[in-house]
């Protein structure tokens, strides 16, 4: 966006320049960030953001962006709903802090204690699992194993079930040996949080955070959210063209990743983490103890890390925060992602630096580039153009994906033009299949059509083609999934499948989409 002579007028007054804001080795004025966003929006897609910097106890930006949805057409304002998704994660490790301070559980408290239905595959590691491991990512399972028991939204799978099947999905790696991202223990914490506490999980939430910190807007409430006129839709590019997003995650998955909140809200929580769980008048106030604030600060899982442009020696997990060196401070940051919403929040403690930036696009370069740029002004990094690099970096992960998506779409076009017959016929693999922990799914001929469909996650259906071998394609209904995925099936002596597995296609793919740990067989 080219600035009005107005604005160039006051920008040139106070000496700040548009152009060479990713040189400046001070922190930026509020009109450069202004600039910032505005190309980050542009660059990436994004039709809104929401963005907070908070130094030394000062809010020092506070505005809201760009439109709320491509279909409404309003404004963000600093009072509008997005969701934060896995920065909820921080509040279930909170509140679970002030459950240690209270003398009721300890970090190394074993779940079983307090969860004794809960089971993982392994004996051994379900009789050792702590409420620690709940939240450290280092449990051995998979990159979000068992996520399609609660994305997208229409599964019905239930808290008790979905408890009851984590004893069917297969480790991995060793316990405790390697991280490996997940949701579903963080919402067994949260069943954690209501067991010891003996209050419903959203509840102590809202009771012990929002309403201490007087977090007006913040809620998990699904039906008070899309009630709300001044919230956010997702946004996901599909074909070129951006597109509304549907929900994302079940009821189920709150600690996990419920909480929609204003940047308003954002930053009174920022605010009480850079102070170390204090607030209120002179800081009287505190939600939980500074013991218990760089507890959830403290490395507990070693993650693979880059060198980058920020010095950085060690990267790891806390407890429910993401950790690093950055020129020779300690970073806690977290990422969050629903369909077509992401957001950001990044501290500095010892500069009393807090970062919060919210989208309504599922683009991590978005987020990733306004953050860093301003980082970059407090941490003395010149030079760095972030919105170029990371869109240099999407542009490529992009063409890659494209490249196979578009060949996979182009040989099924190939045979149905001259009409090759596959190998495993459309009757040979219809009938019934079911995998232990996702359920039930159903393949059969409709017409000239043969659909896939999913007992309990009612979103997952689609429209089925032969590719190769004994391999279909599944394309779902919803194109914003970018979920697409290769069946490949099984067959028994006669030529006839019993049973199947499910690889995503695009290397983009969200890794929710668990479908790697599905194992199929028929039933009927």
């Amino acid at each position: 966006m080219q600035p009005t002579p107005l604005l160039s007028r006051f920008l040139l007054f106070f000496g700040i320049s548009l152009i060479t804001v990713s040189s400046f080795a001070q922190p930026l004025h509020p009109v450069q960030i202004d600039s910032v966003v505005q190309k980050a929006m542009e660059t990436f897609n994004v039709p809104g953001m929401a963005v907070a910097v908070i130094k030394d106890d000062t809010v020092l930006l506070q505005k809201g962006y760009g439109i709320q949805s491509i279909k409404t057409k309003k404004p963000v304002n600093t009072q509008t709903l997005f969701g934060v998704a896995s920065n909820t994660k921080a509040f279930t490790s909170a509140a679970l802090a002030q459950l240690v301070d209270e003398k009721k559980i300890t970090w190394d408290t074993r779940v079983i204690d307090i969860i004794p239905e809960f089971k993982l595959y392994d004996p051994y590691v379900t009789r050792e699992f702590t409420i620690r491991d709940l939240l450290t990512h280092r449990s051995g399972l998979g990159l979000g194993a068992g996520d399609l028991m609660v994305i997208p939204e229409a599964n019905s799978t239930s808290l008790e079930e979905m408890i009851h099947n984590l004893q069917y999905l297969k480790p991995v790696s060793s316990f405790r040996s390697k991280y490996d991202y997940d949701n579903l223990l963080y919402i067994v914490a949260g069943e954690i949080v209501t067991r010891i506490s003996g209050v419903d999980y959203e509840d102590y939430i809202s009771t012990h955070f929002f309403k201490p910190l007087h977090m007006t807007r913040a809620t998990m409430d699904l039906e008070k959210i899309r009630a709300d006129d001044n919230r956010i839709d997702g946004h996901a590019p599909v074909d070129g063209e951006l597109k509304i997003t549907k929900e994302t995650f079940t009821e189920i998955a709150k600690p996990a990743a419920g909480i929609n909140a204003s940047i308003e809200d954002m930053v009174k929580w920022v605010k009480v983490r850079l102070n170390y769980g204090r607030y209120g008048e002179d800081q009287k106030d505190s939600l939980f103890s500074k013991k218990q604030a760089r507890e959830m600060w403290t490395a507990q899982t070693i993650t693979p890390h880059q060198k980058g442009n920020y010095n950085t020696h060690f990267s790891a997990y806390g407890l429910g925060w993401a950790l690093k060196d950055v020129q020779g401070y300690l970073q806690a940051s977290h990422t969050g992602g629903l369909f077509g919403i992401v957001s950001r929040i990044t501290l500095i403690p010892e500069l009393k630096l807090g970062i919060i930036v919210l989208t309504n696009q599922e683009s991590g370069a978005a987020f990733n580039a306004v953050t860093n740029t301003i980082k970059d002004g407090y941490l003395g990094v010149q030079n760095q153009d972030r919105i170029l690099q990371y869109n240099q970096s999407r542009l490529k992960a992009e063409k890659k994906a494209h490249q196979i998506t578009s060949k996979v779409k182009q040989e099924i076009q190939e045979q149905l033009r001259i009409k090759k017959a596959p190998l495993i016929s459309f009757e040979e693999i219809a009938g019934t299949y079911k995998d232990p922990w996702f359920g039930e799914v159903t393949i059969q001929k409709t017409k000239d059509k043969v659909r896939f469909t999913s007992k309990k996650s009612l979103n997952l259906q689609g429209n089925m083609t032969y590719y190769k071998g004994s391999t279909y394609v599944v394309n779902w209904d919803d194109p914003s999934f970018n979920a697409d995925a290769f069946v490949t099936f099984r067959l028994n002596t006669e030529g006839r499948a019993n049973g199947f597995t499910i690889q995503a296609i695009s290397p983009l793919t969200d890794f929710s989409f668990d479908f790697q740990d599905l194992n199929f067989k028929k039933i009927d």
